[in-house]
């Protein structure tokens, strides 16, 4: 298992358009991946669930990827996050 925390730099924070396109990138991967922000935890595959995070500019949100392909999900999936917008 593969944890990473990471704040949010964007100014809109986790929105609709960076949690669509999060969760599709997620779908490719076979391994479990899930965030969690202020002791909620969701499914990282599920545009709905992200959404419900609410992380906004400056939240601080925990990564976690966990199977087969973890290490290529971790690299691709905490880049995106740190450079959306």
């Amino acid at each position: 298992m593969m944890k990473q925390e990471i704040v949010i730099a964007a100014e809109a924070g986790f929105h609709a358009r960076p949690a669509s396109i999060f969760a599709k990138k997620a779908m490719g991967y076979q391994c479990d991946i899930n965030i969690s922000c202020e002791g909620k935890e969701i499914n990282g595959k599920s545009i709905m669930s992200i959404l419900t995070l609410g992380a906004a500019k400056g939240s601080v949100v925990t990564l976690t990827c966990e199977g087969a392909d973890e290490a290529e999900a971790m690299a691709e999936l905490a880049a995106f996050i740190e450079t959306m917008d």
